[in-house]
């Protein structure tokens, strides 16, 4: 994953500066309007290659960034967008997966663009895609699957998705 204004990983130095004075994290008002009790993974809409795309799992238990047919279909992407990606992935049910290849693609949010590079696989998820630590980690987010909540520093403050 690459910020599209510069090569910096993480938070920016002034980010990082807010971050040693506040907290970045969830309180008990967060959790208002949540049905209790449930499991539901944490699933939210968000701004990707200019479309607005549904079901994309943000998982703290992924190494890497996912996109399944679907998407990749819905985009009009075609095999001469990839890039090669040889490394076997184990899918969500312990079956390994041979990624068709990598893409990168920007993702926006919170009136943030990054670059965010995309394995491609062909198997069946009720996502689209899947956003896993690194994208977590290079945004600066906390994530909460019991608030239902990822909340990340802009310039405009904290923003709340």
């Amino acid at each position: 994953m690459v910020p599209i204004s510069d090569l910096e990983m993480g938070p920016s130095p002034s980010k990082r500066a807010w971050w040693e004075e506040e907290c970045l994290g969830f309180l008990g008002k967060d959790i208002e309007g949540i049905i209790q009790p449930y499991d539901d993974a944490l699933v939210a809409t968000l701004r990707i290659a200019g479309f607005d795309v549904r079901r994309v799992m943000i998982d703290q238990g992924s190494g890497f960034e996912v996109m399944y047919p679907n998407l990749y279909e819905g985009l009009g992407l075609t095999p001469k967008d990839l890039t090669q990606y040889d490394t076997p992935l184990v899918a969500i049910d312990d079956t390994m997966v041979t990624p068709v290849g990598e893409m990168r693609l920007v993702v926006q949010i919170g009136g943030r663009k990054e670059l965010v590079d995309f394995i491609v696989v062909h198997s069946y998820s009720p996502y689209t895609a899947i956003l896993g630590r690194p994208w977590i980690y290079f945004m600066g987010a906390v994530t909460s699957s019991l608030h239902q909540k990822v909340k990340f520093l802009t310039d405009q403050g904290i923003f709340k998705l």
